[in-house]
């Protein structure tokens, strides 16, 4: 998507450790605008697909989500990272390695929010190593639903994640497709 790599070629920071900061408008300080626009693009990505949720961990991907939600007019489910006294032991639960954080957590998301007639539709900020997707699709499984497609903000194609989950049969559209990056030199796309 154009919009997205010349608002990433704009804004976006490339940062040491292999870290693309687009915080000023994608996942820190929110241009809701702009998030509408790549709502739209997933709604015309997936059109026909019959979605009945929008899935995403949190928390960056939440505004992704509820935008793109509001566009199949379907309900958002986060996975939460930390299991709060409002949830109770019912629960789908999957594993995370954070490359950002540079550590491991669960994620949990309540068995009352995804069914087996469930049609997913998984969403993301940004697709690496695919730990995050990897977790949120096992959380889709587990409930007996069906995994729709994943739509990825940005994806880090030299990474494998995005590899990975392709190889499993599962459709994942990346709004930008990241080919190599560096302080130095800036962003190359696929």
């Amino acid at each position: 998507m154009k919009l997205l790599e010349e608002r990433i070629r704009k804004d976006g920071k490339v940062g040491e450790g292999d870290v693309l900061k687009v915080d000023s408008f994608l996942n820190h300080q929110i241009d809701v605008g702009f998030l509408c626009e790549l709502g739209k693009e997933f709604k015309r990505l997936y059109e026909g697909e019959n979605i009945t949720r929008v899935l995403t961990i949190e928390a960056s991907g939440i505004g992704i989500a509820c935008l793109t939600a509001q566009y199949f007019g379907v309900p958002v489910v986060f996975a939460k990272k930390t299991k709060t006294n409002n949830i109770y032991a019912d629960v789908y639960t999957s594993q995370v390695e954070s490359y950002t954080h540079k550590t491991t957590y669960d994620i949990v998301v309540s068995k009352e929010f995804l069914s087996p007639d469930d049609r997913v539709l998984i969403i993301d900020d940004f697709l690496a190593k695919g730990s995050a997707l990897t977790a949120l699709i096992s959380l889709v499984n587990a409930a007996g639903a069906e995994v729709a497609g994943c739509g990825i903000a940005v994806e880090k194609a030299y990474q494998k994640g995005g590899e990975l989950v392709r190889s499993q049969g599962i459709r994942v559209e990346s709004l930008a497709r990241i080919k190599s990056m560096s302080v130095e030199g800036g962003v190359e796309f696929c």
